[in-house]
């Protein structure tokens, strides 16, 4: 009775804040109080749709999704404490980074938001990569905009500003057109000393003769970096009715500034401070390594973008994660609905990944390909999910469900081979996402095809919109007296007493992994062929 008091109090006084995350598959929403404790949450389905040979979501979407999300929080919260939540005391959003959201003078859409899950943008992202002499992944916005220069599209001339989704929605709440430096980060290379864009790069940029033909220069049209801490603007009346419709939410609200979802991921596992890293795994997955000194080289698989509060980080990112794995696991839960059996979803995952434990390490010679979308890292250019056995493979449940998990880790294992070239510390990584909501099988997996521990945290399933929360919450003490660099207050007032569990990757895991990895590699024109096959036969 105790925490609900002090829970309903906190609600009334304003004292919460919420945080948003706007993720490939789920529009979630998060309250919590002044010390980081989950309130209430809600969320909102949705998908991305391939038009016209681009992955895109439309933005109508965005708001429909926002909405039903805060709804469900405000649902939540009438339910459990009885009272209304009218008042808020700081926002953040978060959403998937970096992409294409071109809008004009009068805040028009120039053309179809291009998310990060295109390799649309080769050509640039090669041509800006060797100019710069630092690597620009074809998913950087930098790199949408150069290729739509060279594709002489007519909207460009009319660009007036360029952000990403988070950038987007906070833009619309507040009226500021800024982003969080992480997020900042996977628009355009960041200075880590001024925490601001590389003016070296910029000037190169502006020199080139598509954007010398432009009315516009670069810098103009990206919004303002700020670190975490720093306030954002504020939840403006207009915004307030786009969350709540109904009016019932008040104004004022202290805004975060908004982040990507790596940023969040690196919150919510506590990995901003250097020597530290973590791993998120979704809809795409990705390794985030906070540095302690510079790469002695651009790498292609290795992007340099910053954590929250600026400082500098190896990120390896692949498109394609789990997306597999829940189209198999959806197919098994209509075949035990066929046979009578109502599966909820955690006991259905739950069944599958209990298999695991009977594979044989190197998951009997199956091979999987779990490309939804094109993968950079390993040169897949159309998305051609591929399933491959042989005469002698042992065709096994458990088999079949290792090599579902050892594909889904495979591209990103391949991606990391750099960082150990380059002797960057990985003495554990922090893993978050919902293949770790069964107990250790993906994350004792995880651990054998990356060889170093893997540490999963009892909080790591609150996610990326609990890590926003928590930066609205930053940015909220900071207003108040709260100086202490992000990194020390994580340490002292959020992760002090969090639980976790840590595997270590075993000889006989290892050595399975190994013999799958290098299949896998070995196999790789295979992929290719089929999926080349397959778009001649579409």
């Amino acid at each position: 009775m105790m925490k609900i008091r002090k829970a309903t109090e906190a609600i009334e006084a304003g004292r919460t804040v919420l945080g948003l995350e706007l993720g490939s598959t789920r529009i979630k929403a998060v309250l919590l109080d002044t010390e980081a404790r989950t309130l209430a949450s809600g969320s909102y389905g949705w998908e991305n749709a391939l038009e016209h040979g681009v992955w895109t979501y439309a933005l109508d979407d965005v708001w429909r999704g926002v909405q039903a999300a805060y709804e469900s929080v405000a649902k939540n919260v009438g339910d459990t404490y009885h009272v209304k939540l009218t008042k808020i005391g700081a926002v953040g959003v978060s959403a998937m980074m970096h992409g294409y959201l071109a809008f004009d003078r009068d805040g028009k859409l120039l053309a179809p938001f291009r998310t990060w899950r295109n390799n649309i943008t080769g050509e640039a992202a090669e041509k800006l990569s060797e100019l710069f002499h630092f690597h620009i992944p074809q998913r950087w916005s930098v790199a949408h905009i150069e290729q739509a220069l060279l594709n002489k599209e007519a909207h460009t001339k009319d660009i007036a500003f360029l952000t990403t989704l988070a950038g987007y929605v906070h833009w619309q709440l507040t009226g500021e057109k800024v982003l969080g430096v992480g997020d900042a980060s996977g628009m355009f290379p960041i200075d880590a000393t001024t925490g601001t864009y590389r003016e070296d790069f910029l000037e190169k940029f502006n020199e080139l003769p598509e954007a010398k033909a432009m009315p516009w220069k670069l810098k103009g049209l990206l919004p303002e970096a700020l670190p975490a801490g720093r306030p954002a603007g504020h939840l403006t009346e207009a915004g307030a009715k786009l969350l709540d419709p109904t009016g019932g939410l008040a104004p004022g609200a202290l805004a975060a500034p908004p982040e990507g979802d790596a940023g969040t991921g690196m919150v919510s596992t506590n990995a901003v401070r250097k020597r530290t890293g973590n791993i998120s795994v979704g809809t795409s997955a990705f390794s985030m390594h906070v540095l302690e000194h510079d790469l002695a080289q651009p790498h292609r698989d290795i992007d340099i973008v910053t954590t929250p509060d600026g400082a500098p980080v190896a990120m390896v990112h692949v498109n394609n994660c789990s997306s597999d794995i829940n189209a198999w696991a959806g197919l098994f839960g209509a075949f035990a609905k066929a046979a009578g059996l109502e599966l909820a979803p955690d006991k259905l995952y739950g069944l599958l990944f209990e298999q695991v434990g009977a594979a044989d390490k190197d998951a009997g010679g199956l091979m999987n390909y779990a490309c939804l979308s094109g993968e950079n890292i390993t040169d897949v250019a159309a998305g051609r999910p591929l399933f491959l056995r042989a005469p002698h493979s042992r065709f096994t449940l458990a088999n079949f469900m290792l090599a579902q998990l050892l594909s889904a880790f495979a591209p990103l294992a391949i991606g990391m081979k750099a960082l150990k070239d380059e002797h960057v510390a990985m003495d554990s990584l922090v893993a978050q996402g919902g293949l770790f909501r069964t107990p250790i099988v993906a994350q004792q997996v995880l651990a054998d095809m990356l060889g170093v521990p893997i540490t999963v945290m009892a909080s790591a399933g609150e996610g990326g919109p609990w890590g926003m929360g928590v930066l609205a919450l930053y940015a909220l003490l900071s207003t108040e007296g709260e100086t202490r660099p992000l990194a020390d207050f994580l340490d002292s007032e959020i992760f002090r007493d969090t639980e976790a569990t840590c595997r270590e990757p075993t000889v006989a895991g290892e050595k399975g992994a190994a013999v799958f990895t290098a299949a896998y590699e070995k196999a790789l024109d295979l992929e290719r062929a089929a999926g080349e096959a397959l778009e001649d036969r579409e």
